[in-house]
């Protein structure tokens, strides 16, 4: 069993920041064998992919955040971070982190995708972030 429970989440105004955490436990989890993702979903609105990281030694951003937001893996925490810059209203979503095997996010033209929902082992349970104008 594999658990990634999300942190960091709350409410800023606009231009403010944020920083998300992802912590990774379970019996189930092996270090380094996952890309890891975040994605976001807005009320209303379907599930965005907003960036990735190949196993903490790269990373590719949504143009949506590209130059606002930054992805670091500390893999002796099990953890990875979505450090947000520059909030804006826009950026209001419950923020989800997810795990897959590698190969499986893409960025393909100005969005993060992956092949197949399917493919993704783990979700975390989501953390709000809020930001007002």
């Amino acid at each position: 069993q594999v658990d990634l429970v999300e942190s960091g989440g709350g409410s800023v105004h606009s231009g403010g920041s944020l920083t998300l955490g992802c912590v990774a436990s379970g019996s189930g989890w092996v270090a380094g064998s996952y890309w890891m993702a975040w994605f976001r979903q807005a009320p209303g609105k379907g599930r965005e992919g907003i960036g990735f990281t190949r196993r903490g030694s790269s990373t590719e951003y949504a143009d949506s955040v590209k130059g606002r937001f930054t992805i670091s893996q500390d893999n002796a925490k099990n953890t990875v971070y979505q450090q947000m810059n520059s909030l804006e209203p826009k950026d209001t979503a419950m923020y989800y982190c997810a795990a897959a095997a590698p190969g499986y996010f893409a960025k393909i033209q100005e969005r993060i995708v992956v092949a197949s929902p399917q493919l993704i082992n783990y979700w975390g349970q989501g953390t709000q972030v809020t930001v007002s104008s």
